[in-house]
């Protein structure tokens, strides 16, 4: 048996690997149904394409339950089926290899640099007051930073926040973004902008004619610049832009971060004040309202600073956020108390005067935060979102909410709890070593659930959820920002209703103490995927509800 954590990809790679074709040929199962037959299948009309008549060679067929490695699944079973070539997973087998501690990331070996990545979110240079839109964008790019730092990269993020202004709503979001004002290395960035400014062959004198916005020190022609470099993404109405003073502050931002983040040489020379190479990425979170502005600084930093890193600028763009009869423009602020209070209203109308207790304060704001984020976060960043404030749309009963995924890791801190009251009691022993627990006892189908389709895939889920693409064309990237909230929901429906069906804390006989510890160790792992996952979201587990 290989030794190590199973994945998903590895044993893919696998029994592409069997069958001999370059061609990705096999499908985990995901669904109820087919999981009561099957682990993975290789399709039909795929075995046709690939092989003459879709017959595959039988002594691959035979060879396939004896792959082995690292990070492949305990094979058992492989056969033809009318829906193609069938592969089952010895179930025992993967329960004891799964079911031990949640590793980590890798470390990265010594001396290899993991990236940075600057983080670039404009909406928090917002003058006006903070709207839902803004922090659709914020939101997201608070996520993506845990996301990444979960897979080891570095991460900046800009702009720090003044102190000029009140930023609760970010508190009360749980939103832990730097702030500072920068010192005297950000003026000398500025100076240097300034002077490159200078000697900028786009550049021109801007006369303080009537009409012209104060502050105004030139104007930059874009749009020659594009067209010379052969830019492709640009929106077609750049132009000419007038930079500020808060233009170059922008910029200097932005530079001072890529300078901070960790070189892959220890030994290399300190970066000058325009680095000319580095492996820093920089990712502009911004809402569709902010784009055509955040291109123009785009530009303007690649005039003023040629490098390489400036090239390497991305545009993750959010979609609209669209409110539902506002009787005026609602501010941020304001849409975190009204949730708050739909939050306290139907927790009351579920738990009655429990949710009027002072303990229930934290717990409601913790119920808010989670609402509001899976709000903003389960769609596709590129799609609209569309908020009705006028209907409790935030509930504890529906299943799509982050309410509803608190809920069910509350419900798993209870289970473990009351586990532990009754060993301290003695009504049950401690919970034995993974090595003595007998996983055959597993039979029910949710239990086979939780482990293939959430515990098995999860590493990889949390690897994906960070990628950040090159562009196919243009400056614009796509990130699956939306996969961590859509996950923990599934995973909370499939959790609830197993937990609705199966009675894990059974009556106090030895003959039944190998399921219930086989079960409370599968949960035991359900419940550090969601730790793992909320953590990813800045959202603390509860330990009760």
């Amino acid at each position: 048996m290989g030794e190590g954590r199973p994945g998903v990809a590895a044993t893919l790679r696998a029994l592409n690997g069997a069958l001999g074709r370059p061609a990705a040929l096999w499908l985990k199962e995901s669904g109820a149904r087919n999981l009561r037959h099957r682990d993975f299948l290789a399709p039909r009309a795929a075995l046709s394409a690939a092989f003459p008549g879709g017959q595959v060679p039988p002594e691959a067929v035979s060879a396939v339950p004896s792959l082995q490695g690292p990070a492949v699944l305990p094979l058992r079973v492989c056969w033809q089926t009318p829906a193609g070539l069938a592969v089952q997973v010895r179930r025992p087998e993967a329960f004891q290899r799964l079911l031990g501690p949640l590793p980590g990331p890798p470390p990265p070996a010594a001396g290899v640099r993991t990236g940075c990545v600057v983080l670039h979110c404009p909406a928090l240079r917002s003058p006006a007051a903070l709207r839902p839109r803004h922090l659709r964008s914020i939101l997201l790019a608070d996520h993506l930073a845990q996301l990444l730092r979960a897979q080891g990269v570095g991460v900046r993020l800009v702009p720090a926040l003044t102190e000029e202004r009140s930023w609760d709503v970010l508190r009360q979001l749980r939103i832990y973004w730097p702030s500072g004002s920068g010192g005297s290395s950000l003026t000398d960035a500025v100076s240097a902008l300034r002077a490159a400014l200078g000697r900028c062959p786009c550049a021109a004198a801007c006369e303080q004619a009537p009409g012209t916005a104060e502050g105004v020190i030139c104007k930059v022609h874009l749009k020659s610049f594009v067209e010379q470099q052969g830019l492709l993404g640009y929106d077609p109405n750049l132009d000419v832009l007038l930079v500020t003073e808060g233009t170059l502050q922008s910029l200097a931002e932005l530079q001072e971060a890529v300078l901070q983040c960790p070189v892959s040489d220890p030994t290399a020379p300190p970066a000058p004040r325009f680095p000319r190479s580095t492996c820093c990425s920089i990712v502009h979170v911004v809402n569709c309202e902010e784009e055509f502005q955040q291109q123009q600084l785009d530009v303007l930093w690649r005039i003023l600073d040629p490098g390489a890193h400036t090239v390497l600028q991305k545009h993750l763009v959010c979609g609209p956020v669209k409110v539902t009869n506002p009787s005026s423009p609602i501010g941020a602020d304001q849409y975190f108390q009204l949730r708050k209070h739909q939050m306290y209203e139907a927790s009351v109308i579920k738990y009655g005067e429990l949710a009027q207790d002072e303990a229930w304060t934290e717990v409601i704001d913790t119920l808010t935060v989670a609402a509001i984020r899976f709000e903003m976060l389960s769609t596709a960043h590129r799609s609209q979102i569309t908020l009705d404030l006028e209907n409790n749309s935030i509930s504890t009963k529906g299943t799509k909410s982050g309410a509803f995924v608190m809920y069910n890791c509350a419900r798993l801190a209870t289970l473990f709890n009351t586990f532990q009251q009754a060993v301290e009691r003695g009504t049950y022993p401690p919970l034995p070593p993974v090595s003595e627990l007998n996983f055959s006892c597993l039979r029910e189908e949710g239990e086979w659930l939780l482990l293939f389709n959430y515990i098995l895939p999860f590493p990889e889920v949390l690897q994906q959820a960070a990628e950040l693409p090159p562009p196919s064309k243009g400056i614009r990237i796509t990130a699956n920002t939306e996969t961590v909230c859509k996950f923990l929901i599934q995973l909370s429906m499939d959790f609830s209703s197993y937990y609705n069906r199966v009675h894990i804390l059974g009556e106090p006989f030895p003959h039944l103490f190998d399921q219930m510890f086989a079960r409370l160790q599968l949960l035991g792992a359900v419940r550090d995927v969601f730790h793992s996952a909320l953590a990813t979201l800045n959202l603390p587990p509860l330990s009760q509800i």
